[in-house]
């Protein structure tokens, strides 16, 4: 059984800089403990999962001992092995389906955009009131 896995530097346009991230891209889901095994194994801050859901992906996130709900440099790194092996054309956006919602990529003149959950401000007051 061949799974492609790439890795990426994100947030970089020079080799063996950046955030690294690893992709990999299966024709079906697999079960966690496999995709934990895999991100162990792939030693990096985080390994994207994708999996073809609809004109999207179903998209999750391992560290090498969990899954997280959001990651944004291995979901622009997913992007960009998306575009760039021919999966997308450069003018259609990808939707990803996540822990955290639907993610929005695009890319125009070979630079990737994601459209990310915001994330609400929230007021803290310590114990004497300020803020």
């Amino acid at each position: 059984m061949n799974i492609p896995i790439y890795q990426v530097d994100a947030f970089t346009i020079k080799p063996f800089t950046g955030n690294p991230a690893a992709v990999c891209l299966l024709e079906q889901a697999k079960d966690d403990a496999w995709m934990q095994a895999v991100a162990a194994e792939m030693a990096l801050s985080e390994t994207a999962f994708l999996v073809p859901k609809g004109n999207g992906y179903h998209l999750r996130w391992f560290t090498p001992t969990t899954e997280v709900e959001l990651c944004g440099h291995a979901t622009l790194a997913s992007a960009h092995i998306l575009f760039e092996n021919g999966f997308y054309e450069e003018d259609e956006p990808i939707e990803f389906y996540t822990l955290s919602g639907t993610l929005k990529a695009s890319s125009t003149d070979n630079f990737v955009e994601l459209d990310l959950p915001a994330a609400r401000r929230q007021a803290y007051r310590s114990s004497t009131g300020a803020k």
